[in-house]
């Protein structure tokens, strides 16, 4: 347990170019190198059509230790990996070492039980390369009769697509129940299928002892930037005035930490936070389930975005921390903030936000999940739009291609005073530089849906121009 831990301390820590500079940062988990963070992430996170599904799927199982409690352990796992290079081999070393962990997070604390209701939250793990692996977790009490302990089916995955997965862990849950040896065919049909691309549908055949063979449609979301985040999860223990708080910390890159006794709410409502910020993406650690043996090495001086279970609060208010917000999402409330949280924003584009949050409030029976999403992304979205919309047409080309952002005239060009005090700000974080540095390698723009609502609000513009 203790390389484990100084391996987590040793990652917390990546450079990021920053105005010439290299700057420490914090990094989840296993950090990237360099300035290309972003641009991995997205290469990995959000990822094209064609890739495998999954690279493993593992059972994490809890083991009576000689100490009398239980420390969880991988019982199975497919595929078995075999012929690889002696770097590829100790990294998935690391990787399988680490599963357990964010599997059962809430340490030794199990006892058999004879019912059990079945939980799915996710984890976020960083290789050096940059490339993430989300974990994607369905805990369940095996089938049975008397007390037992539950074990976790976990499908390790560097795509980011919750709502799939979900089904996917329904389908393996579902089969668990009958034989463990009828997950076998249906993740091996499930690897050679293609992942598909956006709003687009695979089907797997899967055969089932007295069932026959079923076919299983999974449909990838038309929206890839909306495909691993649920708003509402948010939304139902939040007031908008506090989801605007914790946007306005997180656009700033300060210390977050989110609090619940559910492993299910905290990985549902920060990947919602996370998914507030886009086009831009959390560059630092980003830890939705903290394991309970790593308390420590998460509250460092750089910033990040992480979960932990309420039972360790004390632990957590112990820490010294500077400029750190503490969000309690079970009750609703925030337990700790710096305090100049309703000052961070501009006023205009602060109330736009509040007042299309109200609305959804007002009316939230009527919206599916996909329209809830849609509705609440539009309004974080519109906030970016209007503040860094014209970054493209401050970034001067050169003869070899390359783009140079103009910093000042950026700025200059925005006409509020206090959105320009703001975006001042802005320019300076790691996830604005790194936005930008993917903008000056190519002339093709990044982020398509962001560059339609770029185009869309210009033309509005325009329009009112010319009425």
């Amino acid at each position: 347990m203790a390389s484990i831990g100084s391996f987590f301390r040793r990652s917390l820590r990546r450079t990021v170019r920053k105005e010439g500079q290299e700057e420490t940062s914090g990094a989840e988990n296993n950090p990237p190198r360099g300035p290309q963070g972003k641009a991995a992430e997205r290469s990995s996170i959000l990822s094209s059509a064609g890739q495998f599904f999954f690279e493993y799927l593992v059972v994490v199982s809890l083991k009576k230790t000689s100490e009398g409690g239980y420390e969880p352990k991988i019982t199975y796992q497919f595929p078995k990996r075999e012929n690889l290079l002696k770097g590829q081999k100790e990294e998935e070393e690391r990787l399988l070492q680490a599963i357990p962990l964010f599997c059962f997070p809430d340490g030794n604390t199990w006892a058999p039980v004879s019912d059990f209701k079945s939980e799915t939250f996710s984890f976020v793990l960083t290789n050096v390369d940059g490339s993430r692996k989300i974990g994607y977790c369905r805990r369940l009490l095996p089938s049975g009769r008397g007390v037992r302990l539950p074990e976790v089916f976990c499908i390790i995955s560097c795509l980011g697509c919750f709502g799939l997965f979900s089904k996917i862990l329904d389908e393996v849950e579902k089969r668990r129940q009958i034989s463990m040896a009828v997950i076998y065919p249906f993740m091996q049909g499930l690897r050679e299928s293609p992942f598909p691309a956006p709003g687009r549908t695979v089907t797997i055949k899967s055969f089932i002892p007295e069932s026959g063979t079923e076919l299983i449609e999974l449909t990838r979301p038309v929206d890839a930037h909306l495909e691993h985040v649920e708003f509402q999860a948010l939304l139902q223990r939040l007031s908008p005035q506090l989801i605007l708080h914790i946007f306005a910390s997180a656009v700033l890159e300060r210390r977050l930490i989110f609090l619940a006794e559910e492993l299910s709410v905290l990985s549902q409502c920060i990947h919602a936070v996370a998914a507030l910020l886009y086009p831009f993406t959390w560059a630092h650690t980003y830890i939705p389930v903290v394991p309970e043996c790593l308390l420590d090495t998460v509250c460092c001086p750089t910033p990040f975005m992480v979960g932990i279970q309420m039972r360790h609060l004390e632990r957590v208010l112990e820490q010294p921390m500077e400029e750190a917000l503490i969000v309690d999402l079970s009750g609703g409330k925030i337990i700790q903030e710096v305090g100049d949280e309703e000052e961070i924003l501009p006023i205009k584009l602060q109330q736009e936000v509040l007042s299309s949050l109200s609305r959804h409030n007002s009316n939230n029976n009527v919206h599916t999940p996909e329209e809830v999403n849609s509705l609440v992304s539009e309004a974080f979205v519109q906030f970016f739009v209007r503040l860094v919309g014209h970054y493209s047409s401050h970034i001067k080309w050169g003869r070899n291609g390359s783009g140079t952002f103009q910093e000042r005239p950026f700025c200059k060009a925005i006409a509020s005073r206090s959105c320009r005090r703001f975006a001042k700000r802005f320019v300076k974080t790691n996830m604005f530089c790194l936005f930008i540095e993917e903008a000056e390698r190519s002339r093709i723009p990044q982020e398509a849906y962001f560059q339609r609502k770029i185009a869309e609000y210009q033309e509005q513009r325009r329009h009112r121009r010319d009425s």
